[in-house]
């Protein structure tokens, strides 16, 4: 994967936060995904598909994804139920597309997000692609993002 794929992901992470929760996202070293994983509470996946295929998927510890969705909805979630569920999903939807209009060379579709709810999960990626993961640090938390990019 050409590390330069990952950059329209992190720019459309920093804006997300800037503009939607007026917060900074500030991102960390981009690395390789390697053993031993991160695990995590919360991710939301999006797969990716055109003239290139992977996925992104954002992934968060609990208290943190509460409190990116409190602050989006200017409501307190204080359980895991569907409105975190629905937001987690539409924090990736929108950094998804938004990385999608810098990536138009590849045609890309974006799916519709899927959730994963469980401690210590670990977000997989399609085979034959290295998975670039980038670490997040906001005043809610920290989380982290994982992009996987096979072009044809």
């Amino acid at each position: 994967m050409n590390v330069a794929y990952i950059n329209p992901f992190i720019s459309a992470t920093m804006n997300f936060f800037k503009t939607m929760l007026r917060v900074d996202a500030a991102p960390g070293k981009p690395g390789l995904k390697q053993e031993p994983f991160p695990s995590h509470d919360i991710s939301a996946v999006i797969g990716l598909s055109g003239d290139a295929q992977g996925s992104v998927a954002l992934s968060f510890p609990k208290v943190a994804a509460l409190k990116i969705v409190s602050a989006m909805l200017g409501a307190e979630i204080k359980i895991v139920g569907p409105e975190l569920t629905d937001g987690i999903g539409e924090v990736v939807n929108i950094i998804a597309g938004n990385a999608k209009g810098d990536l138009t060379a590849f045609k890309l579709s974006i799916s519709l997000p899927n959730i994963i709810i469980g401690k210590d999960h670990v977000v997989v990626s399609p085979t034959g692609a290295p998975t670039i993961v980038v670490p997040f640090t906001t005043v809610y938390g920290s989380f982290s993002m994982e992009v996987s990019l096979k072009t044809n």
